[in-house]
């Protein structure tokens, strides 16, 4: 007698094998997608904290703390650990550790119910070597305003949030009489070895100049300028803005040869102007301000409140 097999008996179990292999690799495929999204979404919390932490550094580790734990709370919480270190001056960069549980979904036919996700960001804030969207209005170091108090490099550090007022200086006696109150103009481009026409001027106040600025001699423009429309309507757009002013420690030259010694910048939020030939003022206060630039590498050119801030490695 001859035996015949049923192969259909057969076909019928393999085929259920391979449908559940194939359903447990597509289940552990989306779970998988799930925590890799997480991961990343955990890094960029991350990134965030640290870079919202390093605003209130060096001066304040303890804000700085505070500032990341409510950015985190606020992003999808986690586990944190905040830690501060010194790389050019005392604390001044943060480094931000976020863990959170990604749960699976299908994974759960497996036995895993969860994996831990973590990230780890560290951001600087150091003074600026470069800066942009600068505007073309200089300040003199030795304005009063600018030397309230010293840090603990003992630099100078100004008088936040003080009325000020900053008097037109006339290039005719470049540094003379009260030059440490005064300000003036520059041509913040020194491929142009013209003078800055008005409009020109009036576009850097109102957008700042769209390349980065270093420090150095810049040629002046004649104080005269100052009085032009396209200037005045800058200054109204920006009003209670604040604006990045270059500061300067020495004039070399005079009258339209004449040149400002860069040295730093410093926030200026304007609230008012005055714009009648040799009387002209601009007002406002010097305010601390993070800026777009180029951060220092030498740990200088903090003190005068203006810094950059950026993650690094």
């Amino acid at each position: 007698m001859t035996l015949r097999h049923d192969a259909r008996g057969q076909a019928a179990v393999l085929t259920v094998v391979f449908l559940t292999a194939l359903l447990g690799m597509v289940a552990l495929v989306l779970d998988v997608g799930s925590w890799y999204r997480e991961q990343r979404a955990t890094q960029s919390t991350a990134d965030a904290a640290a870079l919202a932490a390093a605003q209130a550094l060096p001066e304040s580790p303890a804000d700085a703390r505070v500032l990341a734990n409510e950015y985190v709370a606020k992003n999808g919480g986690g586990e944190r650990e905040i830690t501060f270190s010194s790389r050019l001056l005392p604390n001044d960069t943060v480094t931000v550790r976020v863990e959170r549980d990604a749960p699976g979904v299908f994974a759960k036919l497996f036995g895993i119910s969860s994996v831990n996700v973590g990230a780890k960001a560290a951001a600087r804030a150091t003074g600026l070597d470069a800066a942009r969207w600068v505007a073309p209005i200089v300040v003199n170091i030795k304005h009063p305003k600018l030397n309230c108090a010293t840090d603990a490099q003992g630099r100078p550090v100004p008088c936040y949030g003080d009325p000020t007022e900053l008097e037109l200086e006339h290039m005719h006696k470049p540094g003379s009489g009260d030059a440490a109150g005064s300000f003036g103009l520059i041509n913040l481009d020194t491929g142009d070895t013209g003078s800055a026409g008005a409009s020109t001027l009036g576009t850097w106040i109102a957008r700042g100049f769209d390349q980065y600025m270093e420090l150095g001699k810049y040629n002046s423009v004649p104080s005269a300028m100052f009085n032009d429309s396209h200037i005045k309507e800058a200054l109204d757009y920006r009003l209670n803005d604040t604006l990045l002013f270059p500061i300067y420690n020495k004039i070399t030259g005079s009258g339209s040869g004449a040149e400002y010694v860069i040295v730093g910048w410093v926030g200026f939020t304007v609230t008012s102007f005055v714009a009648t030939g040799s009387t002209s003022k601009v007002l406002g206060s010097f305010t601390q301000t993070i800026w777009e630039g180029i951060q220092s590498q030498s740990g200088a050119n903090l003190n005068f409140g203006a810094r950059a801030i950026a993650l690094v490695n």
